[in-house]
């Protein structure tokens, strides 16, 4: 019996640790000048605007005393773009040390599939609905028999390490991802499209779903610093 694949449209990303808000940007900075006192003297009340001022400045080094851990769920490809951001801690889950389970990414019916214009001048429009569907049938297709290839080496006795080599770059793999604040927002000034930033990025849909989530989650974290982010223009510090 063939086993069940299971296709997503989507990624997953869960907060599992934090440390710091934005009273450590505030510390951070103050302790320059307060020095042992700044216990006792740093507070919120005048947070924004020096928050502002430090992200307007670039100032960065204050937004590094802080930490979130998130649990992610993304396909392969994803990864090979997440892992360039080299500040961030990774640690994956392993092919050679587990049988990867059969979840697999098809995009969703409203992803743009049409690439028009010239690399560095081009954008990505709807396709149709008969392109939607060849391309649907054809992922479901090729991970359907390229991880019934997979279990059968596995069944053969062949290492994971080596019967995972047929798996396509769409299947899912789990990952815990660090960084501290300063980190994230530079992932977030070129992994996500937005009209107000200063400097235009055109991330792939599927790393901006991951950004986004990010985003969703750091802006409850430290509302003050998000909101200096965005207002600078989405320019990391």
């Amino acid at each position: 019996m063939a086993t069940e694949i299971t296709y997503m449209s989507d990624v997953d990303v869960a907060l599992v640790d934090h440390m710091g808000s934005d009273l450590s940007v505030v510390r951070s900075a103050r302790v320059s000048t307060l020095g042992d006192a700044v216990e006792e003297e740093v507070n919120l009340e005048k947070a924004e605007g020096l928050i502002g001022f430090l992200m307007r400045e670039r100032h960065g080094s204050v937004f590094e005393h802080n930490s979130m851990t998130f649990r992610v769920r993304a396909p392969i490809f994803v990864w090979r773009e997440h892992h360039r951001h080299r500040v961030f801690s990774y640690n994956e889950e392993s092919g050679r040390y587990k049988t990867l389970d059969p979840v697999f990414y098809v995009p969703a019916d409203d992803r743009a599939l049409v690439q028009e214009g010239k690399p560095g001048h081009y954008e990505y429009v709807p396709g149709s609905r008969e392109q939607f569907e060849f391309m649907a049938n054809a992922i479901g297709k090729g991970n359907a028999e390229a991880y019934c290839r997979y279990e059968a080496m596995l069944n053969k006795g062949i290492a994971r390490e080596v019967a995972r080599m047929v798996l396509p770059v769409n299947i899912f793999s789990t990952c815990y991802v660090t960084c501290n604040a300063r980190a994230l927002m530079s992932f977030l000034s070129l992994r996500t499209k937005s009209e107000d930033s200063h400097f235009k990025s055109y991330p792939q849909r599927e790393i901006e779903m991951v950004a986004e989530k990010y985003e969703n989650i750091f802006s409850e974290l430290f509302p003050i610093t998000h909101a200096a982010f965005v207002k600078s223009g989405r320019v990391s510090p």
